[in-house]
């Protein structure tokens, strides 16, 4: 199987992801100069064959590889993806850096922000939920399809303990907005991001700060959504104005409320579901794309929360029986 790239880029700093490709296909994988060949059964050939081809066409495009790139290419031609398709679909490019969607999930959120008007993310963490919507948003502001950036999440613990933090209200509501901040300084040269702000071209601020506005010709974020009341999110909801695009981003299963207090991230669903123009994209462990252990821990405790359902209702289940056999009684 000729190559036609350069073999660097496709075996990887010290063989690193030809050693990841050997593990994962059955095919024997033979490397000479810049050619690859391959051994073993017709269906463990054509298996390599095909990843090894998505891997190629992600090189040819001028994109770089990393080593969970490799892999993920290998699960998703197995599952019938288009690996090449999905993960050179760029969205932003800064400091030589570019920010694409990495895995299927992903690039249905991405496309359904570019075809609706409001979009939900939701998905544990490590998916990408916040970050690659923002991504879209100072794409759609250096494309003038709006003419600015508003970033909000609720600062849930500042109700009670805004008080006793030091300094001014700016300062004690800044630890909930700082993750936002990091993500606006991938994308956008530092340098520019005072004078953005500045100019009222961006703006990052807490989720009480919403109320009685209209946002007009605006892409707003709303992130952390999990830890908004229903009466919050239906707030933040209605100050949708013209020209505007709302991505609403949250997980959950890491619901900080009070006890007692419904989220409204939660509830959004049943109450629009199925409108037009409103999208609702679920992202899983799979889609995490930190550290490969993050997806793994997301995954057990997942599979944790799964058999602590299956128990409760068994007990509940339980519970009924016996109290129907006392009552025959």
């Amino acid at each position: 199987m000729p190559a036609s790239v350069p073999m660097v880029s496709l075996v990887g700093p010290g063989d690193e992801y030809l050693r990841r490709l050997e593990g994962a296909l059955a095919a024997e994988i033979m490397v000479r100069g810049n050619e690859v060949s391959l051994s073993g059964t017709a269906a463990q050939i054509a298996d390599a064959t095909e990843v090894l081809t998505e891997l190629v066409t992600i090189i040819r495009t001028g994109h770089g590889l990393s080593a969970d790139d490799v892999d993920r290419v290998v699960t998703m031609t197995r599952e019938g993806q288009e690996p090449a398709q999905i993960m050179t679909a760029d969205i932003l490019s800064n400091r030589g850096r570019t920010i694409r969607p990495k895995t299927l999930n992903q690039k249905r959120y991405v496309d359904a922000i570019d075809s609706h008007t409001v979009v939900f993310g939701i998905g544990p963490a490590g998916t990408g939920k916040t970050y690659l919507a923002m991504a879209k948003a100072v794409q759609a502001l250096q494309n003038k399809q709006v003419s600015r950036i508003i970033l909000t999440r609720p600062a849930v613990e500042a109700g009670e303990r805004i008080g006793f933090l030091p300094g001014t209200l700016s300062e004690k509501i800044d630890p909930y907005l700082r993750p936002l901040y990091d993500a606006l300084h991938d994308m956008v040269d530092a340098a520019s991001v005072p004078r953005l702000m500045a100019a009222g071209t961006v703006e990052v601020a807490p989720l009480a700060y919403m109320r009685g506005r209209t946002l007009n010709d605006a892409f707003i974020i709303l992130d952390e959504a999990q830890n908004t009341s229903p009466e919050q999110m239906k707030m933040f909801l209605t100050r949708l104005g013209f020209d505007s695009k709302v991505v609403v981003t949250g997980d959950i299963t890491q619901v900080d409320l009070p006890g007692g207090v419904t989220s409204g991230l939660r509830l959004v669903q049943d109450i629009l579901d199925g409108i037009d123009d409103i999208a609702f994209c679920n992202l899983t462990s799979r889609d995490v794309v930190r550290h490969r252990l993050v997806g793994r821990i997301v995954a057990a405790y997942d599979q944790y929360d799964a058999v602590l359902d299956r128990d409760a209702q068994q007990r509940r289940a339980a519970g009924g029986r016996s109290g129907r056999q006392l009552r025959r009684r």
